[in-house]
């Protein structure tokens, strides 16, 4: 009843814990049937008129010892149930993290965060009850009675017999809830799950909410999860309320009939007063080990219900471990490259690359530019192994990218978004992330790389704290000190994907900067809607709608007069529109000048 073989295979650490526990409670249960058998002895012969000071002691004495025992065993019970819920929730939450990174980076694309965290956090906690009180109660449960039983059989068998064949009134009737209980248990999960979800999102995007005042919206959802999760809650309340009162009934009802049973086969001459008196203060014990079982039931179930969600998590296949090696020459060429995310995605299964074709030489300097949602940072999500389930080809110096393990792949391409986590500690403990052996002039040139050292060295130098997502720092010095994280990592290849989106013009004169300054050293991959970025690229890639509309310099591009030009013309109109009103005074438009200022390689 409710023993998942594999679930105690997982931890099977805890199950020198769990026979602890077990002998401890038995000791326990013999101690006290020692004292009982000792005190019934005592009231006997006092009623006989038999007693004397040396019993009376020998008694005491028995008493205190038994109780000492009894002490010792509850203390080293609760000990063991202790160690066996640690084992518990340090080998599953390993286990959880360890299949994160053997999922690795696209661990996403078959997981919700939010459900990740739920199970290491929630689900793992429920089954430590499951472990450390439940398993053991169980086993327990079944050898008690049974030694009762033995025992009484040698006072009187047919009290001890009837005792016996009302014990397993309790666990039917447990067994009788359960299949209701697990459905609903099952239902109780995915609500909870529905309503973390609902909030983790509605929390990371609480400012947004504020800004476009949507959070009243996002609170009446909330209400309306909260309040599916409160009713599925009063279901579960309600069935553990009723299988308790059920359980309460058998148990006193069958400590009840030990009474009757143990006075009937008095008065009929067939146990002494001793004896009598014996089956009636153990008659309780029949059925409280049990009945403690069924209070741990529904904890039980709800670790059970816990226990499958840990265990999908656990099951996800995984791909293949490659340990291909990064190739030492490295240019990269996309052929005939697709890409749709899964039917379960907020994309729905379409289709975002329609056979691209697209090479960036080694060293060289390569954009990809276009409207957002062409598909620019699905290719960068597929170079960092984020986006496996590609179709056509994508090769690294003639080597398949799913032929290469990710740990290579990770330490070979360093990816800068607009995004890049800062996490809380000190501008130290996350610039060595980048290089765990750098030394502190190496963390200081960097830093002066990107124009952050003067900023740092008043604010408390590399020892400066963090806190969670770099929130202390404005948005350009998290982007700098990002990009700074990333020249440590002195890759082979770069990617960055919108790396100076939302951030100050002289942050993204730093970063660009610094860009442009690896191009020739490094491969660079640069992912920009920021035209005036990339024209001093090798070559373009101009992406339109999940296909490569055009490709060439920044002078090519300019003259074919396509796509790329078109979105030139506009973003220099809307940059230059505060200064001419769209229009020079010498009659050539925004657009055009602009064209004049790419041909002459300016920036912008």
């Amino acid at each position: 009843m409710m023993i998942n073989k594999r679930l105690i295979g997982t931890v099977s650490e805890s199950k020198k814990y769990i026979t602890g526990n077990v002998a401890a409670q038995w000791c326990s249960l013999a101690a006290n049937i020692a004292m009982m058998t000792a005190v019934t002895g005592l009231l006997a012969s006092l009623y006989d008129k038999t007693a004397d000071k040396g019993s009376i002691f020998a008694t005491a004495f028995i008493a205190v010892i038994a109780l000492c025992i009894r002490f010792i065993c509850t203390t080293l019970s609760s000990r063991m149930g202790y160690l066996s819920s640690k084992s518990v929730k340090k080998t599953l939450r390993e286990k959880i993290y360890r299949k994160l990174l053997l999922l690795g980076a696209s661990y996403n694309e078959q997981v919700k965060t939010s459900e990740v965290v739920q199970v290491a956090v929630e689900g793992v906690e429920q089954l430590e009850t499951y472990f450390g009180a439940y398993l053991p109660q169980f086993f327990y449960a079944m050898l008690a009675p049974l030694t009762l039983f033995v025992y009484l059989c040698f006072v009187n068998v047919p009290s001890a017999v009837v005792l016996l064949v009302c014990v397993p009134l309790i666990p039917v009737s447990i067994a009788a809830v359960q299949t209701w209980a697990k459905k609903l248990l099952s239902k109780y999960w995915g609500q909870y799950t529905a309503l973390g979800d609902t909030f983790l999102e509605n929390l990371q995007g609480l400012t947004t909410l504020k800004i476009y005042q949507s959070d009243g919206f996002k609170n009446e959802e909330m209400n309306r999860e909260a309040e599916k999760f409160r009713r599925i809650t009063m279901k579960v309340l309600t069935m553990q309320l009723n299988s308790i009162t059920i359980m309460d009934l058998i148990a006193y009802g069958g400590a009840a009939l030990g009474v009757i049973m143990a006075a009937t086969q008095f008065q009929a001459g067939k146990v002494t007063l001793s004896g009598c008196l014996l089956i009636i203060l153990l008659s309780a014990d029949f059925f409280i080990p049990m009945r403690q079982l069924g209070s741990f039931f529904h904890v039980a179930m709800n670790g059970m219900a816990a226990s499958d969600k840990i265990f999908h998590l656990l099951d996800i296949p995984e791909a293949e471990g490659k340990t291909g090696y990064f190739p030492v020459d490295c240019p990269i060429v996309c052929t005939g490259l697709r890409f749709s995310y899964n039917e379960t995605s907020s994309a729905g299964g379409r289709e975002i690359l329609h056979g691209i074709n697209m090479e960036f030489p080694k060293g060289g300097f390569v954009s990809i530019v276009g409207e957002s949602g062409c598909g620019k940072s699905t290719v960068a999500a597929i170079l960092m192994g984020r986006n496996r389930g590609y179709g056509g080809s994508v090769k690294i110096g003639g080597r398949e990218l799913k032929d290469i393990g990710e740990t290579e792949l990770m330490r070979n391409i360093t990816y800068v978004s607009h995004q890049s986590y800062l996490f809380k500690g000190t501008v130290r403990e996350n610039l060595l992330m980048g290089k765990p052996d750098a030394s502190d002039r190496e963390l200081w040139e960097v830093l002066k790389q990107v124009n952050l050292a003067g900023f740092l060295k008043s604010g408390g130098g590399l020892e400066m704290p963090l806190t969670e997502k770099a929130s202390n720092l404005s948005g350009g010095q998290c982007q700098r000190l990002a990009l700074a994280r990333a020249l440590l990592h002195d890759s082979p290849v770069y990617i960055f994907d919108e790396a100076t989106s939302n951030i100050d013009v002289e942050s993204e004169n730093d970063i660009m900067r610094e860009i442009h300054a690896l191009a020739g050293q490094k491969t660079v991959i640069l992912i920009s809607h920021r035209l005036a970025n990339v024209t001093v690229s090798d070559n373009i890639y101009v992406m339109d709608k999940g296909n490569v509309a055009e490709s060439g310099s920044h002078e090519e591009l300019l003259a074919g007069g396509g796509v790329y030009a078109k979105l030139w013309d506009t973003q220099q109109s809307l940059e230059n529109y505060g200064n001419t009103q769209g229009v020079y005074l010498d009659g050539h438009s925004a657009g055009a000048e602009g064209r004049d200022r790419g041909k002459d390689g300016a920036v912008g």
